[in-house]
C-alpha cells in the first residue's frame, strides 16, 4: 500500500511539475525599426490593454536599423516575429533559406487612396528638379535591399538610371537624412514618418516622388514568424494577436487621438502638437483587423525579382498564415 501511495504522489508531484512548465510563458521578441511607424513599441505603451501578457506570453520590442539585419536574427532564432518588409519577405526566403516563414499579420500599407505615402526629397534650392536630375548625384537611403531603397530604385530605372552606373547610394539612419541634404552630403534622400515632417526639413527641402509614384501601392510591411515556433506555441500565438488587436484598434479610433499624440511624443520626445497626423489618412494606411493584402504583395515580391535582388519569385500565398489574426478578431467581436 505504502509503495502505491509513493508512486501516485510521485506521478502527481511530476504532473504539477508538467503544469508548471506549460504554464510558462512564451517568450515573443517582436522588432522594430521606426518608432510610431510600426506597432511594437507602441504596443509596448499600451500593454495595459494586453490582458495576456505575463499570463500566456511575454513581450520585447528589439530595435534594428533596417529590415533586412532581421533576416540573420531570425536564422539564429533571436526573434519570434519580425516586421519584414515586401522586399526582405524573399530575401529571407531564398537567399537564407527560412523556406518555413510565415506573414501573419500586416503593419502597414503604402499607397493607398487617399492615404499617405513615403517621400524622396531634395533640396529647393538645389540643381534637382526631376528624376532625370539625379544622375551623377549621390542618394541616400537607410539600408540596401530595404522597401524604401527598393523603391527609389525602381522610379530611377523608370527613368534608365542605375546604381554605380549612374547614381552613388549611401546608407544613412532615417534621423540624419535631413541633415544630410542641409550639409549636401547626399542631393537626395528617403524621408518616412515621423521624420519627413519635420518642420526645418520641409522648409528647406521639397518633394520629388514617392513611393506610391514609384510602384503603386505596397504591403510596405508585415509581421512573420516561423513555421515551427507558431506550431509550437498556437495558442500563445492567438493570445499575443488579440492583445495586438484590441491595441492597434484603441490606436486607431480617433476618440483616443489626443493620448495617442502623448504617447508619441513622449517616445520620440517631440512636441505632442506634431503628431495630429499620426494614425489618420496623413498616415500610412494600417488594416484595422491586421489584414495584409496578399495580392498586393505577390506583385511587390515580383517587383523585387525584377530589380534582380533575388532570382526567382516567391509564391505568397505558399508563406501566409493568416489564422492566427482570425481566429484572435473573432474573439474581439
Amino acid at each position: 500500500m505504502r509503495f502505491f501511495k509513493n508512486v501516485l504522489a510521485g506521478a502527481c508531484a511530476f504532473g504539477l511539475f508538467v503544469g508548471i512548465a506549460q504554464a510558462e510563458p512564451v517568450k515573443i521578441r517582436l522588432s522594430y525599426v521606426v518608432p510610431v511607424a510600426n506597432w511594437a513599441p507602441m504596443i509596448e505603451a499600451k500593454k495595459d490593454l494586453a490582458k495576456h501578457l505575463g499570463k500566456s506570453y511575454t513581450l520585447e520590442a528589439i530595435r534594428f536599423a533596417g529590415t533586412p539585419a532581421l533576416i540573420t536574427a531570425l536564422a539564429n532564432n533571436e526573434l519570434e516575429v519580425a516586421d519584414l518588409t515586401y522586399p526582405t519577405l524573399p530575401l529571407a526566403i531564398q537567399n537564407a533559406g527560412l523556406d518555413d516563414l510565415r506573414v501573419i499579420a500586416d503593419e502597414f500599407q503604402d499607397g493607398n487612396p487617399g492615404y499617405y505615402s513615403n517621400e524622396y526629397m531634395v533640396a529647393k534650392d538645389g540643381p534637382v528638379k526631376t528624376v532625370d536630375d539625379l544622375k551623377g548625384k549621390v542618394l541616400a537611403t537607410n539600408v540596401a535591399g530595404s522597401a524604401v531603397d527598393i523603391a527609389m530604385r525602381a522610379m530611377l530605372r523608370k527613368h534608365k538610371l542605375e546604381d554605380k552606373r549612374d547614381y552613388t547610394v549611401i546608407e544613412a539612419p532615417f534621423p540624419t537624412m535631413a541633415a544630410m541634404l542641409a550639409q549636401k552630403k547626399a542631393d537626395l534622400i528617403s524621408a518616412v514618418l515621423p521624420f519627413a515632417l519635420n518642420p526645418e526639413l520641409r522648409k528647406s527641402a521639397k518633394t520629388l516622388f514617392t513611393t506610391k509614384d514609384a510602384v503603386g501601392i505596397t504591403q510596405f510591411s508585415m509581421w512573420v514568424a516561423r513555421k515551427g515556433f507558431i506550431e509550437k506555441h498556437r495558442a500563445a500565438m492567438i493570445d499575443f494577436m488579440e492583445d495586438s488587436l484590441r491595441i492597434v484598434r484603441w490606436y486607431l479610433d480617433p476618440a483616443n487621438h489626443k493620448e495617442v499624440e502623448e504617447i508619441c511624443a513622449k517616445m520620440t520626445k517631440q512636441p505632442p502638437e506634431r503628431f495630429g497626423w499620426v494614425f489618420t489618412k496623413q498616415d500610412n494606411y494600417r488594416s484595422r483587423d491586421m489584414l495584409p493584402n496578399l495580392k498586393v504583395l505577390q506583385q511587390n515580391v515580383n517587383l523585387v525579382r525584377d530589380l534582380g535582388f533575388v532570382k526567382q519569385s516567391v509564391d505568397v500565398s505558399k508563406h501566409a498564415d493568416l489564422s492566427l489574426v482570425q481566429e484572435a478578431a473573432k474573439r474581439l467581436k
